[in-house]
């Protein structure tokens, strides 16, 4: 992808007390829309008429990032969260179906999409990270359980065009590029290691340690 050069951080919108949360949610936007293979992965989720699917996460926050760096759009993403909540049919089979669907219609970002329906995750979160997960309501109840509050975005493209987000945390400390604490999870270790992954990519970022000295 080409780099994005000239882009500058709008610093105002980083400041929770200096801008609207309506207007840091009309600048993503405005990234987002400026993005031509993240409008794609959106336009492909919204086609698959997934129930309650949302992009979520990484392939946002990093593209914002890389936006406001002038780097490269791919730089540093590891994947591109796709999550839906389908609680009618939580076999593993349904799910490997939706990520061949997703798979085949963005063949060229196979390698970067990972889909998970969230109305499943509870019954294999544990095995698989050793701590309990318990069961989400919905697609956006899965964001406030991220490690860093900073996180925990989401974009959905409606079937009008219109963009749609969602960010239980507001959007200041994207825009400020601020990883912080999600305090209410008991997951100081995921925290600290994509912490400092985050911070080796992007040294601008400013890290709030989750545990407080003084």
């Amino acid at each position: 992808m080409t780099q994005r050069s000239g882009a500058s951080k709008p610093a105002i919108f980083g400041d929770p007390y200096q801008a609207r949360e309506e207007d840091r949610i009309a600048h993503l936007k405005d990234v987002i829309a400026s993005v031509p293979h993240v409008m794609e992965i959106l336009a492909a989720i919204r086609d698959l008429d997934l129930p309650d699917a949302w992009l979520v996460s990484g392939g946002l926050y990093q593209t914002v990032w890389n936006v406001l760096t002038g780097r490269a759009l791919l730089y540093g993403i590891k994947d591109f969260d796709v999550i839906y909540f389908d609680g009618q049919d939580l076999s593993y089979e349904a799910e490997d179906d939706v990520i061949r669907r997703m798979n085949d219609a963005l063949p060229e970002f196979a390698d970067l999409l990972e889909v998970r329906n969230q109305a499943r995750v509870h019954l294999w979160y544990e095995q698989r990270f050793g701590r309990p997960y318990r069961p989400l309501d919905c697609s956006m109840d899965a964001l406030t359980t991220y490690a860093a509050r900073t996180h925990a975005v989401a974009a959905r493209l409606g079937a009008d065009g219109t963009l749609d987000i969602h960010a239980p945390f507001g959007l200041a400390n994207l825009f400020a590029m601020r990883l912080v604490p999600n305090f209410t999870q008991q997951n100081e270790e995921t925290y600290v290691e994509k912490a400092k992954r985050m911070k080796d990519l992007w040294p601008e970022l400013e890290m709030v340690p989750w545990r407080q000295t003084g």
